[in-house]
C-alpha cells in the first residue's frame, strides 16, 4: 500500500500546477474547473502525506482545501459581500 501512496506526488504536483494556470483565467467556469483540479490534488496531497507521515503536509492541505472550497462559493457568488 505504501507503493500506491508514493505513486501519487508527481500527479499531484501536476494537477495543483495545471489548476493554478487555470485559476488565473477571467471566464469563472475555468475557475470552477481549476478549483475542482485543486480540490483533487489536495486530497492527492493528502493520501500522499499520510503514506509519508507528513503530518504537517496533510494539514497544510486540509487548510488549501478549506480556501479552496471559499475559492469556490466566492466564484459563483463574484461581488458579493466583498468585506468577507
Amino acid at each position: 500500500m505504501e507503493d500506491f501512496f508514493a505513486l501519487l506526488e508527481w500527479p499531484a504536483m501536476a494537477i495543483s500546477l495545471a489548476a493554478a494556470w487555470l485559476l488565473a483565467s477571467q471566464k469563472a467556469e475555468t475557475r470552477m474547473i481549476a478549483f475542482a483540479l485543486l480540490i483533487v490534488g489536495n486530497v492527492m496531497w493528502i493520501a500522499w502525506g499520510w503514506g509519508e507521515a507528513a503530518w504537517a503536509l496533510i494539514a497544510l492541505n486540509v487548510g488549501l482545501m478549506a480556501l479552496n472550497v471559499r475559492g469556490i462559493f466566492k466564484n459563483e457568488h463574484p461581488g458579493e459581500s466583498a468585506a468577507s
